[in-house]
């Protein structure tokens, strides 16, 4: 079995919290002379914290001082593990019947790591399911009658996936309090395929988000599911934008606003060019930065069929001005200087700023959220310096 790891992103925690040892013993029979390591999940790698030297007796015990609830694995070898989740002074049985630790142990002391318990064995059982109907869809493919056999093990196999689905999202809601939901929300049934897949579970992603929140708000683990979660609206508001551009006239999402001189300016009437769609405010010190990246990319490729289009998120037309014109930005201005409240906002599904669109010379929006150096790569890679 592979391991099951969490995307973690490392984190600063701030502020000193007290230390509580965890106790972690137990008995691993069929295995003197091995090594049974005691290993930390951080950012995305195990981190080794102990090993013991299994004895005739099979006991082992690991002593741990930590500050916070963490994922621990037990492990002989790099596919032979178990996951727990402790909780400071925390005194965790491990009993296991074999050598091959995933199938045969049980556990005490420990709400936390009984939870994973029962998230491992469900999502393996479903897996083996899944393997059996492959194993029989391969040695029946080139059969005679296969194809009405192959649409029975299509919809099985559909149905086996979408009970797991329905169990791990049971197990989130009925969890949420518990940082085990986290472990809920990675699963996978192999490297490439999520449990939860389908672009709608973003929501018990942010569920999740926000009750551990409550519950472990200084938690590395809390931390790291906001910053995934920041990065999968931003996706998800790309493809959302993406998508109403593919199935909306050219019009539909065409800008028309007036610039510092109240000419209205249309983004429509800039292709031909690549076009970066900048939503901004001068009020916003993160943009007025950003401007300062922008005006040395516009001065290298504005001549080669570059522009920026660039939306003001402001109120007050003074402050817009101004901002333009301390800092000389030459390109496309315009706004409708009715933030909150302008119907770009809606439109371009505008979340954060800033925020921007690479659109293409059809007027395809071909890339978002582009900054810093990924902005730059881009530009690069398409006038080739």
């Amino acid at each position: 079995m592979k391991k099951l790891l969490f995307l973690l992103i490392p984190v600063l925690i701030a502020g000193c919290q007290k230390q509580k040892n965890i106790i972690i013993n137990g008995t691993l029979p069929g295995s003197e002379g091995k090594y049974l390591v005691l290993e930390n999940i951080e950012i995305s790698t195990p981190v080794t914290l102990d090993s013991v030297l299994i004895g005739k007796s099979g006991k082992f015990s690991f002593k741990v001082p930590v500050t916070e609830p963490d994922f621990y694995q037990l492990s002989l070898s790099d596919n032979n593990f178990v996951t727990l989740l402790v909780e400071p002074g925390e005194k965790v049985r491990v009993n296991f019947t074999s050598n091959n630790l995933f199938w045969n142990y049980e556990v005490f002391g420990s709400e936390g790591t009984a939870m994973i318990r029962q998230l491992d064995i469900h999502l393996r059982k479903t897996i083996q399911k899944l393997d059996s109907l492959t194993a029989i869809f391969e040695e029946n493919k080139n059969q005679p009658g296969f194809d009405t056999l192959g649409i029975r093990l299509n919809e099985s196999y559909a149905l086996i996936m979408s009970e797991q689905r329905k169990y791990s999202i049971g197990f989130i809601l009925n969890h949420l309090n518990s940082l085990a939901a986290i472990k809920a929300l990675y699963q996978k049934y192999d490297p490439q395929t999520y449990v939860l897949y389908d672009i709608k579970d973003l929501q018990y992603m942010k569920i999740v988000a926000d009750t551990l929140q409550v519950y472990y708000p200084d938690s590395k683990h809390t931390r790291a599911l906001l910053a995934d979660l920041e990065k999968e609206m931003v996706r998800y508001n790309l493809m959302k934008v993406t998508d109403m551009a593919a199935s909306a006239s050219p019009a539909t999402l065409d800008i028309g606003l007036p610039n510092l001189k109240g000419d209205t300016i249309y983004l429509s009437s800039l292709k031909g060019n690549y076009v970066l769609l900048s939503f901004w405010a001068s009020w916003d010190q993160a943009s007025v930065e950003e401007n300062i990246i922008f005006k040395s990319l516009y001065n290298k490729y504005n001549s080669k069929g570059f522009e920026i289009y660039q939306v003001s998120f402001d109120s007050e037309e003074e402050a817009w001005e101004k901002a333009i014109k301390f800092d000389e930005l030459p390109w496309i201005n315009v706004s409708d200087l009715k933030y909150p409240n302008s119907h770009v906002i809606r439109v371009f599904n505008v979340k954060k700023i800033p925020m921007n669109y690479l659109i293409d010379t059809d007027g395809s929006i071909m890339a978002g959220d582009l900054h810093g150096r990924g902005l730059k790569i881009k530009l690069e890679q398409i006038f080739g310096f």
